[in-house]
């Protein structure tokens, strides 16, 4: 597509004047366009001429600009000349019309997914993402059979799996807004709503709009076990007070450090120098990042470590990393001089909301996961959220997996809440911190009631009988599924067959799913790479699960969102056909 086929904008009509609360807006936007983003079918172009007229600002639509210059449409452009030129040009019109003034955009679905177009969006507009189900969408795109990217035998699994490779990269735009089947005049509404908040923040944010100018006060939890009770401190920079909090805790104990490779390379310097200015002596130990670290040799490898350094009983071990070097280190902590203590530095989002909160330590078997180990609680957890700016998305994403499992077991308000500002807990806003203290403080909770999972505590594993049973098949190859994943097709899983079974609705099995893709994680066992497993291989993973009693399989099921409840002697046959018809059903 070269830069003298596109032509400029004709000149708009002049707007209608506007009433106060648009002028408002308009004032607040400074100059800057704003821009739909979103997939095919989500109503851009609908509800982008409505908002437009409703802010008497000009509305343009880029894949018009493109069709005009070309004198093509969009599906013959593909056809003609690729997708790879179409996506080319598409950028280069963008940038133009962005740089025009203000406006109202409606971009193509590809559009944002081209980092380059991104930044600029960032930088120059404000964008809102049209965010809909796929069943929605699926409605809508059948009236217009001529989408390009829709020329497929099977449209429905094209579309998935656009959702899954997308979702995760619209959410990174400013606002996000639900397009369904509703009146217009109500989505204009809410987007009015969610522009007039958004804008009016703009003194309190940096221009990135990605965190508080102002560090949020650290948020306190207490996990309430009488003499044994202990802290979980959220917020900003708690690596650099860890000393002072390890001093005030046991004064004149010394500690010595677990990590791994890639933690301490971010975390560790920080760490010791804060220990360094409280006067605690320290040593440390880094370790190979990954699953394959919960075994035999590493933890010796830990306890030896720990004993050449002269680490005595009164001293403390401290996790600085991720669930695996937190699980591994507690064991340690258990066994260390017959019980030593421990603190919990997790750099995760997964350890942050789970694993570093409840005292589960242990290491992994041949025959599966977590099978060795002990209950050992932290004296203190330190949940530094400063650490999850250097998570890679996929870390991010499955512990995120964690966070929605605690909407889903007994807080349906928390997965509502999940479900309209995902996009802004993934941007690392101050949503964040909240959802990481919901997901701390329910945990809590449950450990209060059933500290050694004698009861309740076990609805804590929704999701896990499964996804540990597709850890195991992969032999923990992180590179094809980490734990965190393994979890969300875990939930989908018992949401489905919940449904198969007649205990909760289809709707709600779908509802769940929908949100997990929409976040960027897997749902279904078959997009696991390279998955071969059947489901007797699957069923029989399963029977070395420790929630086994005598030999029956017990899952956590569900009975609603928010309803979930403990199932015993689940018929070993009725898990194999739900498998067999998963695994038939692919992606």
């Amino acid at each position: 597509m070269s830069d003298q086929a596109i032509v400029q904008s004709p000149e708009a009509p002049s707007p209608p004047p506007r009433d106060s609360r648009a002028q408002a807006i308009v004032d607040a936007l400074a100059g800057r366009p704003i821009v739909l983003v979103g997939m095919m079918g989500s109503g851009k172009t609908a509800i982008g001429k409505r908002l437009a007229q409703r802010l008497a600002l000009p509305f343009i639509d880029s894949d018009h600009e493109i069709e005009n210059a070309h004198r093509l449409t969009v599906s013959e452009i593909f056809s003609t000349h690729g997708e790879a030129y179409f996506r080319d040009g598409e950028r280069r019109v963008l940038a133009r019309l962005i740089g025009e003034g203000q406006r109202i955009i409606a971009t193509g679905g590809g559009a944002f997914i081209n980092p380059q177009t991104r930044g600029l969006i960032h930088q120059h507009a404000v964008s809102i993402w049209l965010q809909a189900d796929f069943e929605v969408l699926m409605r809508r795109v059948r009236k217009r059979p001529t989408r390009p990217l829709l020329q497929n035998p099977d449209p429905e699994r094209v579309m998935r799996r656009l959702i899954d490779e997308r979702y995760h990269i619209y959410a990174e735009a400013d606002l996000t807004t639900q397009s369904r089947d509703a009146p217009h005049e109500t989505l204009i509404a809410e987007i009015l709503e969610a522009l007039e908040s958004h804008l009016a923040k703009q003194g309190e944010f940096p221009p990135d709009m990605s965190a508080p100018a102002l560090p949020p006060a650290t948020t306190h939890v207490c996990v309430k076990l009488g003499a044994r009770a202990y802290d979980i401190l959220i917020g900003p920079d708690l690596v650099g007070h860890a000393g002072e909090k390890l001093a005030q805790l046991a004064p004149g104990a010394g500690a010595f450090i677990v990590t791994d490779a890639n933690v301490g390379g971010l975390w560790l310097a920080k760490l010791q120098a804060s220990l360094d200015a409280a006067g605690v002596r320290h040593g440390h130990l880094v370790l190979p990042p990954g699953e394959a670290t919960k075994d035999y040799a590493h933890f010796q490898e830990l306890c030896e470590a720990a004993l050449e350094a002269r680490m005595e009983r009164g001293d403390y071990l401290v996790a600085l990393g991720g669930g695996v070097i937190g699980d591994l280190t507690g064991f340690a902590a258990s066994c260390l001089r017959r019980g030593m203590g421990f603190v919990q530095i997790p750099t995760s989002l997964l350890s942050q909301v789970d694993s570093s909160v409840g005292g589960k330590t242990g290491i992994n078997s041949g025959h599966g996961k977590n099978l060795i180990g002990a209950f050992h609680q932290p004296s203190l957890v330190l949940a530094d959220t400063n650490t999850l700016a250097t998570l890679p998305p996929r870390e991010f994403a499955a512990g995120y997996a964690e966070v929605v499992k605690y909407g889903l077991i007994d807080r349906p308000d928390f997965f509502d809440w999940l479900e309209t500002h995902w996009p802004a807990v993934f941007r690392r806003g101050p949503e964040l911190d909240h959802a990481i203290a919901v997901s701390c403080e329910s945990k809590a909770a449950v450990v209060a009631r059933d500290e050694t999972e004698q009861g309740d505590r076990a609805l804590l594993n929704l999701g896990h009988t499964f996804g540990h049973a597709l850890e195991k098949l992969v032999g923990y190859d992180s590179a094809r599924l980490v734990h965190g994943e393994g979890v969300a097709i875990g939930m989908a899983c018992a949401f489905r067959f919940s449904a198969t079974q007649g205990l909760c609705r289809p709707e709600a099995a779908e509802r769940v799913e929908t949100h997990l893709r929409a976040v960027g994680l897997m749902t279904r066992i078959r997009q696991i790479p390279g998955w071969s497993a059947g489901a007797d291989e699957i069923v029989a993973a399963m029977a070395q699960d420790k929630k086994v009693r005598r030999g029956a399989l017990t899952f956590i099921l569900a009975r609603a969102i928010g309803q979930s409840f403990i199932a015993r002697n689940v018929e070993p046959e009725a898990v194999r056909a739900f498998l067999d018809d998963e695994l038939r059903a692919g992606v």
